[in-house]
C-alpha cells in the first residue's frame, strides 16, 4: 500500500508543470531560478516569507525553518496566533496576511505563496500586495491548470492533482528538494539571465 501510493505521488512530480513570467520553463530551470531569487533576496538585504493555510501552513513553516537554519537566508512565516485572531476577528480572514504584509514587505523581499487549490483569497490577496510593493513572487498550486494563483506569481509551479493530500505531498518534496540540492547549485546567482529571460518572456 505505501509503495503503491508513493508511485502516485512520483508520476505525479513527473508532470508538474513551471512556468517564469508566464512562460513554461523545464523544471531544472525552475530550480535554478527559485534558487536564484532565494540568493538574490538575501544579497540585496530581504527577507523571504511564506504563506499558506492549514496543511500548506505547515509546509511553509518547514520552508522557513530550512531557509534559516540550512541555508542561512532571512525567512519568516506569518502565524503569531495573537495577530492572526486579531485580524480575523476584526477584519475577515480573508485580510489575515495582507494586512501584515501591507506593513512589513519591502521591495527587497520575496514571497513564496502556497495553495493546494490556488483560489485561498487570503493568499491571493497577499500575493497582490507583494506586487504592488514591488516583490518577487514565487506560487506553489495544484487543482486546476486555470487556478489564479499559478497565473500571478513570477515562478509559478504547478501540480496536476485535484487531491489535497497528493498537492501537498508534492510542494514539500520540491521545497525540500531546494534545500537537499542546494550545496549542488552554484552559491553566485545569475542575476542578468534572470533579467534577459524574464525580458524574453515579456516579449512573447
Amino acid at each position: 500500500m505505501f509503495l503503491e501510493h508513493f508511485k502516485k505521488i512520483g508520476d505525479i512530480l513527473q508532470h508538474l508543470e513551471c512556468t517564469f513570467f508566464g512562460k513554461k520553463i523545464a523544471e531544472d530551470r525552475a530550480f535554478q531560478t527559485v534558487v536564484e531569487l532565494l540568493h538574490a533576496t538575501k544579497d540585496r538585504g530581504g527577507i523571504v516569507y511564506a504563506i499558506g493555510n492549514g496543511g500548506s501552513a505547515g509546509i511553509a513553516s518547514h520552508f522557513v525553518n530550512d531557509l534559516i537554519k540550512s541555508v542561512h537566508i532571512p525567512a519568516a512565516t506569518l502565524y503569531d496566533s495573537n495577530v492572526l485572531t486579531c485580524l480575523s476577528n476584526d477584519l475577515g480572514y480573508a485580510s489575515v496576511f495582507e494586512k501584515q504584509l501591507s506593513l512589513l514587505l519591502k521591495k527587497e523581499d520575496m514571497l513564496v505563496a502556497i495553495s493546494s487549490s490556488g483560489e485561498s483569497e487570503s493568499i491571493l490577496k497577499a500575493v497582490r500586495v507583494a506586487y504592488e510593493k514591488g516583490c518577487d513572487v514565487a506560487t506553489f498550486s495544484g487543482f486546476s491548470p486555470k487556478n489564479p494563483l499559478r497565473l500571478m506569481g513570477k515562478l509559478n509551479i504547478w501540480i496536476p492533482s485535484k487531491e489535497y493530500g497528493f498537492v501537498e505531498m508534492a510542494h514539500m518534496c520540491l521545497l525540500h528538494t531546494i534545500i537537499d540540492l542546494w550545496p549542488r547549485h552554484s552559491l553566485t546567482p545569475n542575476l542578468q539571465e534572470i533579467h534577459d529571460y524574464a525580458h524574453i518572456g515579456c516579449e512573447d
